[in-house]
């Protein structure tokens, strides 16, 4: 059982009510539910009886509540104790990050830190993967958020595996399709970041192993730009779908023979002294990361 488990029994159990308790979460209705029955498998029991149009909490559920409510309690103002704490802290964390995760994976985290550590300061710099390695390497950076870059001596700890995507506007002919092969994107007009990215040097090769030659009619090196320029043109581009914000105007389509792979992960300068913020930041970075595995 975890705690993310226990806060959404508690909430649906003071509500009865799963769309409120929902919005209550900030979560969707469906993880909530999904949530919850995870709970249920758990403990062997159902908590709440769903039969009718409105919830009821079972017996079960009305036990494990009575219990969990005052440990909640006890945890709450432990973490507010904490948080007290924390708002006297002061310094500042530097992070580095490619354009992909610097859309919205990197704002979420930075988001979640500031929330604990409000009187820390995190500065954010969205480089090319060999340019984070020498600031790491340099000290200018405390830790990262990247691709393991050739040739450098830094500690890597991969995250997640992610696949890119081929990313069009709805009206773009690829945009009905299920799936595309690499190789027909030979002479597709597109938009890619520039040569020194990492991933720039992945698609080439892809495009290499296919036989393919895109006409490149523009390179930007920022990801959000990019989903614009798609967006508003016949452009095509490959990116994360981890960094696309579902819109009805846009579509993400798998690529295949090959298909694109990477593994971020975060990097640190071997031998650096990582402070307890700097810690929580990186459970925080792999807290993020943990859906896309």
């Amino acid at each position: 059982m975890e705690l993310r488990h226990v806060r959404y029994f508690d909430a649906v159990a003071e509500t009865l009510n799963f769309t409120r308790a929902a919005e209550r979460l900030h979560v969707t209705q469906s993880t909530l539910s999904h949530q919850i029955r995870q709970l249920e498998d758990e403990l062997g029991v159902e908590l709440f009886d769903r039969s009718s149009k409105k919830v009821r909490m079972t017996e079960a559920g009305e036990i494990l509540r009575s219990h969990l409510t005052p440990a909640l309690g006890q945890i709450d103002r432990a973490v507010q104790a904490l948080r007290s704490n924390a708002e006297t802290l002061t310094g500042r964390i530097r992070l580095g990050t490619t354009p992909s995760f610097n859309t919205r994976m990197v704002p979420l985290c930075v988001s979640t830190f500031l929330h604990h550590y409000p009187g820390i300061q995190v500065t954010v710099e969205e480089l090319s993967a060999d340019m984070i390695a020498r600031r790491l390497a340099s000290g200018h950076l405390d830790l990262a958020v990247s691709y393991r870059p050739e040739g450098t001596d830094l500690w890597f700890e991969p995250l997640y595996n992610e696949e890119l995507r081929l990313v069009v506007a709805s009206s773009h002919p690829l945009a009905t399709r299920r799936r595309v092969r690499m190789v027909e994107l030979h002479h597709v007009r597109m938009v890619l970041l520039p040569s020194q990215f990492l991933t720039r040097k992945l698609l080439d090769d892809c495009f290499e192993a296919a036989g393919a030659e895109p006409l490149v009619a523009a390179q930007l090196n920022s990801i959000a730009p990019m989903i614009e320029l798609i967006r508003q043109t016949g452009l095509a581009g490959i990116i994360a779908e981890t960094a696309v914000t579902p819109s009805a105007d846009l579509r993400v389509v798998p690529l295949e023979d090959p298909t694109p792979i990477r593994t971020p992960g975060m990097l640190w300068k071997k031998g650096a002294t990582r402070s307890p913020t700097i810690k929580h930041f990186a459970d925080i970075i792999r807290r993020a990361a943990s859906p896309a595995t």
